[in-house]
């Protein structure tokens, strides 16, 4: 058999295990169903969706929904940060519930406005604590450029949380050049990424001292308004679809819109940005850094006509200097990624049953 028969003959396998519409069929939830692998879709498609998506908006599984309203198109998302610890290097739960929320707003190309801030401590949290975090929200609405305009404060019996849960919800505007969906992808688009993979998810788990592991690894955490607003200057309607790789990292996110796009994604694994701590952390720990969370780094995707022009304006925006274009979209097969490694192999790169980190966000 020959290698192109022999390859050809697992994609179609992949692809037959993959034909059918999930189903949520557990009997108990299980940490999986948050880790943003198959389990998660599981969950949202078998269980959620069915019961809650009967209008476009939803059932089109976007960071954030849309809606019209009065001449304007109007953005809104909501999200829960459970991370511990609540401070690490390079960030903590506060800066998070900002960024993480304007991010999802930026990448349906809205410019965050607004956000609402809800948080459930528990009892026994150390006030200087509660005080940082506070402090740490309010530092990165401003540089952010949104404000907090509405909340709720809910204390809860000690050992009932970790600390601190905090839940937002954002609201922005869509910006008029913006023509971003998940199945907006188009063969031929270059796939591009913001700066360097996996530090958030690193950065956490080091932080948390489980593992004999020490390195200089910082969260990535930061609004990408910025780098949307860029990429909309530079490419316009040549900016197909942008995605946040949050959990399950940027393998998660392309195989989600790979999947809605009915298109194929091609990653070269040389083209990856990775830092050499990231990559040497991952190494050891037998984890692939694609699947590793990040909380400032997007994924576009972008003509190739425009993809030159794109890249360029990403590495104009501070904290995206090394962004790379690192694949392309194909035409086949339909819903697959694929990674050209290093060693000149090619794989598969499937959503992960559940996820190789502890939570993260």
């Amino acid at each position: 058999m020959s290698e192109a028969t022999r390859e050809q003959r697992i994609l179609e396998i992949v692809q037959r295990s993959r034909a059918g519409r999930p189903r949520f069929t557990e009997q108990h939830v299980t940490m999986a169903h948050g880790a943003g692998g198959k389990a998660s879709q599981s969950l949202i498609e078998g269980l959620l969706l069915p019961a809650l998506g009967n209008n476009d908006t939803l059932a089109e599984l976007a960071d954030a929904g849309t809606l019209a309203l009065n001449g304007a198109t109007l953005a809104l998302t909501t999200d829960s940060f459970v991370v511990t610890p609540l401070r690490f290097p390079g960030g903590s739960i506060g800066e998070l519930a900002v960024n993480g929320t304007v991010n999802d707003l930026a990448a349906v190309g809205a410019r965050p406005l607004a956000l609402t801030l809800s948080l459930v401590l528990e009892e026994g949290l150390d006030s200087d604590e509660l005080r940082a975090e506070i402090e740490a929200i309010a530092h990165a609405a401003e540089l952010a450029g949104v404000q907090v305009i509405a909340g709720d404060t809910k204390v809860v019996q000690r050992g009932a949380a970790e600390k601190m849960y905090a839940c937002t919800t954002g609201l922005g505007v869509v910006d008029p050049r913006a023509r971003l969906s998940p199945a907006g992808l188009l063969s031929g688009d270059r796939i591009l990424v913001s700066g360097p993979v996996g530090e958030h998810g690193m950065a956490v788990m080091l932080a948390r001292e489980e593992f004999a592991l020490q390195a200089d690894i910082r969260s990535d955490t930061r609004s990408l308004w910025p780098a949307v607003d860029g990429l909309l200057a530079a490419a316009g309607e040549d900016l197909h679809c942008v995605r946040d790789a949050t959990r399950g990292g940027v393998a998660s996110a392309l195989n989600e819109l790979a999947r809605a796009s009915a298109v194929a994604a091609l990653v070269r694994e040389a083209d990856v940005p990775v830092s050499p701590a990231v990559a040497g952390a991952a190494e050891l720990l037998g984890i692939d850094p694609l699947y590793v969370a990040n909380e400032g780094t997007l994924v576009a995707f972008v003509a190739e006509r425009a993809a030159a022009a794109a890249l360029a304006a990403l590495r104009a925006v501070p904290g995206c200097e090394r962004a790379a274009e690192i694949g392309e979209v194909l035409a086949e097969p339909p819903g697959m990624v694929l990674v050209d490694t290093a060693f000149g192999g090619r794989r598969v790169m499937d959503l992960l049953a559940g996820d190789p980190l502890p939570r993260i966000c």
